[in-house]
């Protein structure tokens, strides 16, 4: 499964939070904070996942700290999928 996200539109946590959860369909019980991202993509999510965050840099200039402790989640759910050696893995891009 490839996930888009469209950083031109993501200016806070709470943004990035409801377009990931619609994209994987997450459901009303998805927590929306960096907590239940981490139980979401490392635990909750069929594989394979490559998330891709387009215009990246934008989504970062407007959440400072917050953008880089979302990115820090999402290296630790790679880390941890590669560590697991599965063939199907979470990875993602910033774009």
């Amino acid at each position: 499964m490839t996930i888009e996200l469209d950083g031109s539109t993501i200016k806070s946590e709470i943004e990035f939070h409801k377009q990931l959860a619609s994209a994987l369909k997450a459901g009303e019980s998805y927590g929306n904070n960096l907590n239940a991202l981490w139980d979401l993509l490392s635990a909750n999510t069929e594989r394979p996942i490559e998330l891709i965050w387009r215009n990246s840099n934008n989504s970062r200039n407007s959440m400072g700290d917050t953008f880089e402790k979302i990115v820090s989640i999402l290296n630790r759910v790679k880390v941890q999928d590669e560590s697991f050696g599965w063939d199907e893995k979470f990875t993602y891009i910033l774009e």
